[in-house]
């Protein structure tokens, strides 16, 4: 089932995020347990030959394909599903023009102006005939836009009603600073709950998916009940920090 189908579902995934470019790297992250994982372009080292290349060993392991994009690299957007991502994820969308132009580049006419070249995608979901391929294609690849800035809050209700945009990622630490008026960064900062609540249950009721960034898993359930279907949890780093922890402290005492 594709990343679409379950979301649409209902189904809460979970998504693992990716900053190293390296396809054994990304083997070995999708065969962690997550539903997804998420190549980051904006922040981590992915680039274009890690996203050609590392989507497949995703793939592979039967995990869902998503790409963050850098800052208003929309052509990124095409050239991502074209390699094989099932959703595309623009940071800093702040405005309805920004939505139009990424909705633009996520999808086929007449919705949007993708253009067609779909060589690596259509033979990695199985090939299959490219005229079935363009008729699913609108529905099948996801367009997430990042809201991260009160210019977004105050812009939502316009970006949501874009058509071509499937859903919201909320990026809290940026939300932070934006809330605080720059005075901290905090992801899990009490005072912007109410607000991104409200992103989520907006998102909602525009018939539109809810995703987040989330650097505290003990806030995964308050997020789920705020309506929030889709949850980034943590990069390589954090998985490897946090198993090799137990590990080394085990090893030890066992010397003790």
């Amino acid at each position: 089932m594709s990343l679409a189908a379950r979301l649409q579902a209902g189904e809460t995934l979970f998504s693992a995020w990716s900053a190293i470019p390296d396809a054994l790297t990304l083997e070995a992250v999708a065969g962690l347990g997550f539903d997804a994982v998420t190549l980051d372009m904006q922040h981590g080292g992915h680039h274009e030959d890690s996203v050609v290349r590392g989507l497949l060993p995703v793939a592979a392991k039967g995990r869902h394909r998503l790409v963050r994009i850098p800052v208003g690299r929309f052509d990124m957007a095409s050239r991502a599903l074209d390699f094989g991502a099932e959703a595309v994820i623009a940071p800093m969308i702040n405005a309805v023009e920004d939505a139009r132009r990424f909705a633009a580049a996520m999808k086929y006419p007449p919705v949007g102006e993708r253009s067609w070249g779909p060589n690596f995608a259509l033979p990695r979901a199985g090939g299959g005939d490219s005229r079935a391929w363009l008729a699913a294609a609108n529905a099948d690849t996801l367009a997430f836009a990042m809201i991260e800035t009160r210019a977004a809050l105050d812009a939502l209700d316009g970006i949501l009603a874009v058509p071509g945009i499937d859903g919201v990622l909320v990026g809290p630490s940026d939300f932070s600073i934006a809330w605080s008026g720059g005075a901290t960064v905090d992801p899990g900062l009490e005072a912007m709950m109410p607000a991104i609540a409200d992103i989520a249950g907006r998102a909602r009721a525009a018939g539109k998916h809810a995703a987040i960034y989330v650097i505290d898993p003990g806030l995964v359930g308050r997020y789920v009940g705020m309506g929030f279907r889709l949850v980034a949890l943590g990069s390589e780093a954090r998985y490897m920090a946090e198993g090799a922890g137990p590990l080394l402290a085990a090893a030890r005492a066992s010397i003790g």
